[in-house]
């Protein structure tokens, strides 16, 4: 027997000034997208814990790539695409979406294709309204450092260990959007705040860049930053501005192959990789933060 069509709710958007936020009809956490099935599975385990966080299920979604892997590599549960996320919710009759991103900074899937999407479906779905929180990282809002204190976490962590007055690399993903570059350097200048005279320096790199002057921003990349003086010898920590596991920040992945070629070069070097962000116990009050403070935001427009 089929079930009945779920029954549209009031239009969130038409609540009288200052009354409280109410709950959209579904939350979406979403992330870029990646073809390794780990980074899709760690996903839906961050959103579990945001929902129970906040009391209400949290959907894993991606904008890209995700859709490509294979459901038997996922337990037998597709991977969802936001786009199809949105529109199969809007023709349920979910008409108040809230889009929680998993990104560091403001990329342009956040910034332009987001706000498109949400214009073109709200074209054929008129009551539908799609909002969105902030992104992690707030270059804007310098006083909360909550992510830069997750990360100072980690690399305390990896200095447990032993390691005496480490350099520290933070090493992101590598971005051609400034102001995705001017987030990882925002949260360098933090972790050098954080972590004083306990590290001899603290160097922001990228694994990608494209070519030409105009994307320079995100140099050096980690295969050089191992060449510049105080991270070529001794103890470098390298702390991975990742969320999941993937191509680059997963074991056996990019990160850690560039290390060990480092290490064959520079045989007085030794280098520790820290935890993904993640991992990190605090990630989901962050999010959870995000999430509530967006639920009486406005929609988005294209």
């Amino acid at each position: 027997m089929k079930s009945a069509p779920a029954t549209p709710g009031p239009d969130p958007a038409a609540r009288p000034a200052g009354s409280a936020a109410v709950p959209p009809a579904a939350i979406l956490l979403v992330d870029n997208g990646s073809l390794q099935p780990q980074a899709i599975i760690a996903l839906r385990a961050l959103a579990d814990r945001l929902g129970a966080a906040l009391g209400q299920a949290v959907d894993p979604v991606s904008f890209l790539h995700a859709d490509r892997v294979p459901a038997a590599r996922l337990g037998g549960r597709p991977a969802e695409i936001l786009a199809a996320a949105l529109e199969r919710r809007a023709r349920t009759g979910l008409n108040d979406l809230l889009v929680v991103p998993l990104f560091f900074g403001p990329t342009a899937s956040l910034t332009s294709s987001l706000p498109r999407l949400a214009s073109k479906l709200g074209t054929r779905f008129p009551r539908l309204r799609v909002r969105a929180a902030r992104c992690l990282v707030d270059p804007g809002a310098p006083a909360d450092g909550r992510l830069a204190e997750m990360i100072a976490d980690h690399v305390r962590a990896s200095m447990a260990g032993g390691n005496a007055r480490p350099a520290l690399i933070l090493v992101d993903h590598g971005s051609p959007t400034p102001a995705v570059g001017a987030v990882r350097e925002h949260l360098a200048g933090q972790l050098a705040d954080r972590l004083g005279p306990a590290v001899r320096g603290v160097l922001a790199a990228s694994m990608d860049r494209r070519p030409g002057p105009a994307y320079a921003f995100n140099d050096p990349l980690l295969a050089r930053a191992f060449e510049r003086p105080g991270f070529d010898e001794g103890d470098v920590i390298v702390a991975l501005q990742f969320l999941l596991p993937g191509r680059h920040a997963g074991p056996g992945g990019d990160v850690a192959r560039i290390c060990a070629a480092a290490r064959r070069r520079h045989p007085g070097l030794r280098t520790v990789l820290t935890e993904l962000v993640g991992a990190h116990p605090g990630l989901i009050a962050l999010l959870a933060d995000r999430a509530r403070e967006a639920m009486d935001s406005a929609p988005l427009r294209g």
